[in-house]
């Protein structure tokens, strides 16, 4: 049986936003370790890892729950698309952390409500922007260019571009989900397309790279991958997957907007980053933005 099994809800209820909140905090905290480890493992090459270890976590746990993962639905090609774009991101992900902090990388890649927003009523046409929601986009991409102009001062512009480049990918993500109707399969196979086609995206990035394989693991390496493959990369997604089909993309993608704050957070007190005040005020008008973008 699969995870899918719970009807589809029009709104957030107390399970959704327990599960959220859950993730978001993991996903901020999981920023500013993979920013850590990827000062000891090259980047591409830690996605790569971290992606194999919870594919083989996703299949063990699909034999489990006796979920059908290669029958033939109709999904192969969108999974095909959607595991692409999947791979793209983390891609931008992992690599900008090395040019940027990651709250500021952080900032940049949760703009993807943002892109949901933007491109979602283009394939679903009930999801068409009002006025007021115009207004929201027109807010949350001042704030982009207003971060973006402080990095281009600290030396950071790169990292702030593949962060939005990976808010981006992100987005187009869920969208190709919602308008391939991706979510009529279960929550599993639909991570199972992102896990095993990512991973092998990765993995000829990364050697196409020439990136080095062979580099001693500390102990810190070794248990920041075990936990992003198994909270991140497996369980967090999993449910993530799971709200997708079973709750509105757009609800749940402006929700995650408090994972920034956590990296702020997290980021100060690990690795003492600065908190600017421009990072908080592009915060602060993202937010608003996507709040109006999702008013009702």
């Amino acid at each position: 049986m699969s995870l899918s099994t719970r009807p589809r809800k029009d709104h957030l209820d107390a399970l959704a936003v327990g599960m959220l909140l859950v993730c978001c905090m993991f996903w901020g905290f999981q920023q500013v370790m993979v920013k850590a480890t990827v000062a000891e493992l090259p980047p591409v090459f830690l996605s790569a890892v971290r992606g194999l270890g919870a594919t083989l976590l996703l299949w063990m746990w699909c034999l489990w729950r006796g979920v059908r993962l290669f029958e033939r639905d109709g999904s192969l090609w969108a999974g095909l698309l959607v595991g692409c774009l999947f791979a793209a991101e983390f891609a931008f992900l992992y690599i900008g952390l090395q040019h940027t902090s990651a709250s500021r990388l952080t900032v940049f890649l949760y703009t993807s409500p943002f892109w949901v927003a933007a491109l979602l009523p283009l394939f679903i046409h009930t999801e068409k922007l009002r006025p007021l929601q115009w207004l929201g986009m027109a807010c949350a991409f001042a704030a982009v260019v207003f971060a973006l102009r402080e990095g281009l001062g600290g030396g950071e512009a790169m990292g702030d571009l593949m962060g939005l480049a990976a808010g981006a990918l992100w987005g187009l993500t869920t969208v190709a989900i919602r308008a391939c109707n991706l979510t009529r399969i279960s929550a599993e196979k639909l991570l199972f397309y992102q896990l095993a086609v990512s991973t092998l995206v990765l993995v000829a990035l990364s050697h196409g790279m020439g990136e080095p394989w062979d580099r001693a693991w500390s102990g810190f390496a070794m248990g920041s991958v075990a936990l992003q493959t198994v909270v991140g990369a497996f369980a967090s997604y999993l449910a993530w997957m799971w709200m997708l089909g079973h709750y509105p993309a757009t609800k749940i993608s402006t929700f995650v907007f408090l994972t920034p704050l956590f990296a702020l957070l997290f980021g100060a007190l690990w690795l003492g980053e600065a908190v600017t005040l421009t990072l908080v005020l592009s915060l602060a008008l993202v937010a608003v933005g996507i709040v109006l973008v999702n008013r009702k």
